[in-house]
């Protein structure tokens, strides 16, 4: 099995930068290369592929793109045991601690195991905790998951605690695609009162003083998304957040 270089890296700061590309929308070099080169300038941090209804060929199509074009490290964030792809750096390895649906609690898992054993990339075995975000997310409706309400801080901590106690290396709170609201930075604050385990924020995400306030809070990666579909300039800020907190 590969060694843990991705997780060590996740867990060595926090405040890193992810970009979430979503292979349905973005799989072609036209769409892929302008973003890479911003991506570059900005010292984003990781590419994050995937969604709730990727085909495995639109995934391998994207990270092969990616890989081709960039050294920034590419790490699968699986909609479903289908998107896999031996190309990627690494693989988070979600379990959705926070709904009661047993498909993606472990049955995706073991449909895909043998595969995942032996594609020879690194696994990141995650606890992916979903939290109402202001929308109804293509997350809650495939999954057909209840997200953690935003007011319910307990929940969400002893959620994130069970999950670390399963032996999960990774908490990934996530207000979900297109998310009006961010994850409560309550739900960081109380798991960083019990836990240095590394901490990934998703969903929602459009403005720097966001990314500013979730690396205070000791977040270790921060997902933006659906914003760059909309503005890929916001890319020239974030550049900007990252020689200012250097």
């Amino acid at each position: 099995m590969p060694n843990n270089n991705l997780l060590s890296k996740i867990a060595s700061r926090f405040g890193q930068i992810s970009i979430l590309i979503d292979p349905e929308k973005t799989n072609s070099e036209n769409q892929l290369l302008p973003l890479i080169k911003k991506a570059e300038l900005a010292k984003i941090d990781y590419f994050f592929v995937g969604g709730s209804t990727v085909s495995r060929s639109d995934l391998e199509k994207t990270i092969t793109i990616l890989k081709r074009n960039t050294k920034i490290p590419v790490i699968i964030f699986p909609g479903g045991g289908n998107q896999l792809s031996n190309k990627a750096d690494g693989i988070l390895y979600l379990s959705l601690v926070s709904g009661r649906n047993p498909d993606f609690l472990i049955t995706h898992h073991v449909n895909s195991a043998l595969e995942v054993f032996n594609l020879g990339i690194e696994v990141l075995p995650t606890g992916y905790i979903l939290v109402e975000g202001g929308t109804k997310s293509s997350v809650a409706y495939v999954s057909q998951t209840i997200p953690i309400p935003r007011e319910q801080t307990s929940i969400a901590l002893n959620t994130s605690l069970a999950a670390l106690l399963q032996g999960k290396q990774i908490i990934y709170f996530d207000a979900g695609s297109g998310a009006t609201d961010i994850v409560p930075f309550s739900f960081i604050q109380e798991l960083r009162k019990h836990s240095t385990i590394p901490i990934i924020v998703g969903g929602g995400i459009t403005e720097i003083n966001q990314l500013k306030e979730f690396k205070k809070a000791q977040v270790n990666i921060m997902v933006v998304g659906n914003k760059l579909e909309k503005d890929i300039d916001f890319l020239l800020e974030i550049n900007e957040f990252q020689k200012s907190t250097k």
